[in-house]
């Protein structure tokens, strides 16, 4: 094992962990969470744009038109 890049980078160092087969992704995914506050695990979805904020279907439809049907309807060529 690495141990000054354990020093230097650990983010690199577990990711290279995975790439050596060393541990299984879904393991260290488990143990980051694990470790992690809830807030931290939220703040870190919505970062990333996975938290359900970033989920278009949760929006209701209003029955406007979305704006590539607004154009359409303008002018069916466009």
């Amino acid at each position: 094992m690495d141990k000054e890049l354990f020093q230097r980078d650990p983010r690199d160092f577990a990711l290279g962990l995975v790439d050596e087969g060393m541990i299984d992704p879904m393991m260290l995914l488990q143990a980051a969470l694990n470790w992690m506050s809830h807030d931290e695990v939220r703040e870190m979805l919505d970062a990333n744009e996975l938290s359900p904020r970033f989920d278009d279907e949760d929006e209701e439809w209003d029955g406007q038109p979305d704006e590539a049907q607004e154009w359409h309807d303008f002018d069916p060529d466009c």
